[in-house]
């Protein structure tokens, strides 16, 4: 698949949600209230030229310098220029004209309705961040919503994405993947291309392409499973199945391979806007405020050396190392009740 039949997609051939013919790039109902409150100052033809799959809003985002990759016709940067405020930067990229002129149209309207503007686009494939005017080693966060599974090489983006990001940073995206890898003849259909899935990456090569691109530690904060109501395209990729996932990387150099234990833990603060009761790092930390909670290494890393560490107090430190964080899903080979529980061979020693 080429750009130009992604751009025809999305410029052309769709001109609003109700032309998408699977859920693959809807987003659920079930958003936080702050994130629909945000929504509803956005102007009703961006909003209505929205194709994404998820919720790319995380947490801590006041004066943040935040970027979004493929933009489209801007809601999302509209929505998280209300989380970042005036000394805040929102920078939305895109590769299709025609989405961006409904982003721009509207920018003048969204400056009069925050009392500020904060907001730029960029014309460009996300593939190619480097040849953008973009600082590198300049954003706090890079969020993207449904568009890496578009782009026709996703090392590429996230290479691109780890050179913008300052040291601390974090890329927080939501993103369609398969269970396999995509047979060559469905990645050829510009439909199932356009609707999000025969781009879909295979999640383990998603793991893979996140490490080598620099993030050491993938972490998924949530996933659900997509159906296609269409009956004639799901017959068409069977016997593929699907998630959507966000996920969060961060620019962390040193990042360990395991959850490894040094004796540290965390407390939450509870000073998160919108998370005065619990703190979401990913599907396995959450951190409720006041209570004190043992982490791994690079747990205690993605809080302490994040835009996050105001909102938490630290214990511990790295001089003492006690082995393989226990639940964290490496395995313990030094465990000898795990002998007792192997029953038979497997496919890998």
């Amino acid at each position: 698949m080429n750009h130009q039949a992604v751009k025809d997609y999305y410029g052309k051939t769709l001109q609003g949600s109700d032309d998408l013919q699977t859920n693959a790039c809807c987003s659920p109902d079930d958003m936080p209230g702050h994130v629909k409150a945000a929504l509803a100052n956005v102007h009703d033809e961006v909003l209505s030229r929205y194709y994404g799959c998820g919720l790319v809003m995380p947490g801590a985002l006041e004066g943040a310098k935040v970027l979004d990759l493929g933009c489209g016709a801007g809601r999302d940067v509209y929505a998280l220029a209300q989380m970042v405020g005036p000394e805040g930067r929102v920078v939305g990229v895109d590769m299709t004209p025609e989405q961006l002129d409904v982003a721009r149209a509207h920018q003048a309207w969204h400056a009069e309705r925050f009392g500020f503007d904060v907001v730029a686009f960029h014309e460009g494939v996300i593939e190619a961040l480097g040849a953008l005017d973009l600082e590198p080693a300049s954003f706090d966060v890079i969020v993207s919503n449904c568009v890496i599974n578009l782009a026709t090489d996703k090392g590429a983006v996230l290479r691109g994405a780890y050179e913008l990001l300052k040291p601390g940073g974090e890329m927080y995206f939501a993103d369609v993947y398969a269970d396999r890898r995509i047979p060559a003849a469905l990645a050829a259909d510009e439909v199932l291309y356009g609707e999000c899935l025969s781009g879909a990456l295979y999640w383990n090569d998603f793991l893979s392409e996140a490490k080598a691109a620099g993030f050491a530690d993938p972490r998924r904060v949530e996933h659900r499973p997509l159906t296609i109501d269409n009956p004639a395209l799901e017959a068409r990729v069977a016997p593929v199945s699907f998630i959507s996932a966000t996920c969060r990387l961060f620019r962390l150099d040193g990042l360990e391979p395991d959850c490894e234990d040094y004796g540290q833990a965390v407390i939450y603060k509870g000073t998160v806007a919108q998370s005065a009761q619990a703190f979401v790092l990913d599907h396995r930390h959450v951190f409720e405020a006041g209570r004190e909670v043992a982490v791994c290494g690079n747990t205690w890393r993605m809080l302490n050396e994040t835009r996050f560490a105001p909102h938490f107090e630290f214990i511990g430190d790295f001089d003492t190392h006690r082995g393989v964080f226990a639940g964290c899903g490496a395995e313990n080979l030094f465990d000898q009740a795990a002998y007792a529980r192997v029953e038979g061979g497997g496919c890998c020693c």
